[in-house]
C-alpha cells in the first residue's frame, strides 16, 4: 500500500470515530423515540454481528475459536454491548443525546479508580489533576435544574453511570482475557452474544416487537446506519488506526464524540446546551485529557527532582 493511500485511509477511519461514533447518539436517540431500547438494540447488534462473520467468512478469517476464547467473548459482549451499550439506549428516552456523550466521556475516570480500587495501581498526579476536574466536570453537568427536574433524569444518568463501571470493567476484563486473535472476529463474537443477551432482556420486559417495514423512514434509516457504519464501519477504524496510529492519538475521540453529539443534538432534535453545559464539557473533557496524557506538568516534575536530590 503507497504512503498516499495510507494516509487516505488513516483521515477516513479518523473521521468514522469522531464523527460517526459521535453521531450513534443522535441515530439510537431518534430510533428509541418509536422502538422498545432493548429490541432496537439486539436488532442492531445481532445483524452487525451476523455481517461481520459474512465479511470475515469472504475474506477467509479463521471463524474456530477456542471453549475459553467463547466464555471470554460472551462475558465482554454482556458487559461492553448489552450492559454498558443497550441500557444507554433505554436511558435515552429519559435524557438528551448530547447530555448522555458528555457524562459518557468520563469513563477514562471510572477506569482509573476502577484500576486503582482492584488493581491497586498508583494514580500518577496528572490523573489526581484529571479526577479532580472530571468531577467537578460531572457535578455541574448532573447539577443543572433543567436536567434534574426533567422527568426520568435522575434514573437515566444513574443507569448511564452503571453502564460507564460495565464498559470500564469489561475493558479490564478484555486486556487479560485470552480472546480471538484476529479483531474482526473477536467483534463479531461480542456483537452476537450482546445482542442475543439484549433479546432476551427484551423478552423479558414484555417489549412489543414490530417489522422495520411498519417503522418510520427516520428509523429504518437510523437504524441502517448504526448497524452499518456504528456498529462495523466505525469499530473496524478504531482497530485499524490502532495498528498504524500511536493510541495517545486514537484516544483523541474521547474529546471530540461528545462535542459532535451534542451539535447533532442540537440542530436536529431542538436538544439545549445551557451555558453550564458548555463549561461542564470543558472542565470534564480537560479532566479526560489529563488522565489520558502521559506527559508531566512542569510543576510536579520539578518537586519530584526537589524531592530525589533532598533524599
Amino acid at each position: 500500500m503507497s504512503k498516499s493511500s495510507n494516509t487516505t485511509l488513516i483521515i477516513l477511519a479518523f473521521f468514522s470515530i469522531y464523527v460517526i461514533w459521535g453521531s450513534t447518539y443522535l441515530l439510537n436517540k431518534i430510533a428509541v423515540t418509536e422502538l422498545p431500547p432493548f429490541m432496537l438494540a439486539a436488532i442492531r447488534f445481532i445483524t452487525a454481528g451476523i455481517l461481520v462473520f459474512v465479511i470475515s467468512k469472504f475474506l477467509k478469517f479463521k471463524l474456530k475459536i477456542t471453549a475459553r476464547q467463547l466464555l471470554n467473548t460472551i462475558i465482554a459482549g454482556f458487559l461492553f454491548l448489552a450492559l454498558g451499550n443497550g441500557v444507554v439506549v433505554w436511558a435515552l428516552r429519559y435524557v438528551d443525546s448530547g447530555f448522555a456523550a458528555l457524562e459518557i466521556s468520563a469513563q477514562p475516570l471510572v477506569v482509573l479508580l476502577l484500576m486503582r480500587i482492584f488493581q491497586g495501581k498508583k494514580i500518577q498526579p496528572m490523573s489526581i489533576v484529571g479526577v479532580v476536574l472530571g468531577i467537578i466536570g460531572i457535578y455541574l453537568l448532573v447539577s443543572q435544574k433543567q436536567v434534574v427536574n426533567k422527568e426520568g433524569s435522575l434514573l437515566g444518568m444513574i443507569m448511564i453511570f452503571v453502564c460507564m463501571v460495565s464498559w470500564s470493567s469489561s475493558s479490564l476484563f478484555v486486556a487479560k482475557s485470552d480472546l480471538p486473535k484476529n479483531y474482526f472476529v473477536n467483534t463479531g463474537y461480542q456483537m452476537l452474544s450482546g445482542g442475543f443477551f439484549l433479546l432476551i432482556a427484551s423478552f423479558c420486559f414484555g417489549e412489543t416487537w414490530s417489522l422495520p417495514t411498519q417503522w418510520q423512514g427516520k428509523t429504518q434509516m437510523a437504524m441502517l446506519l448504526l448497524i452499518v457504519f456504528g456498529s462495523i464501519v466505525a469499530f473496524t477504524s478504531f482497530n485499524y488506526l490502532l495498528k498504524f496510529v500511536s493510541p495517545e492519538k486514537v484516544a483523541t475521540s474521547t474529546y471530540v464524540n461528545p462535542i459532535i453529539a451534542l451539535l447533532l443534538g442540537w440542530y436536529f432534535l431542538d436538544e439545549t446546551i445551557t451555558i453550564q453545559s458548555v463549561i461542564a464539557a470543558v472542565v470534564l473533557l480537560t479532566g479526560v485529557y489529563f488522565i489520558n496524557t502521559k506527559k508531566k506538568i512542569m510543576i510536579f516534575s520539578r518537586f519530584s527532582n526537589r524531592i530525589g536530590k533532598k533524599s
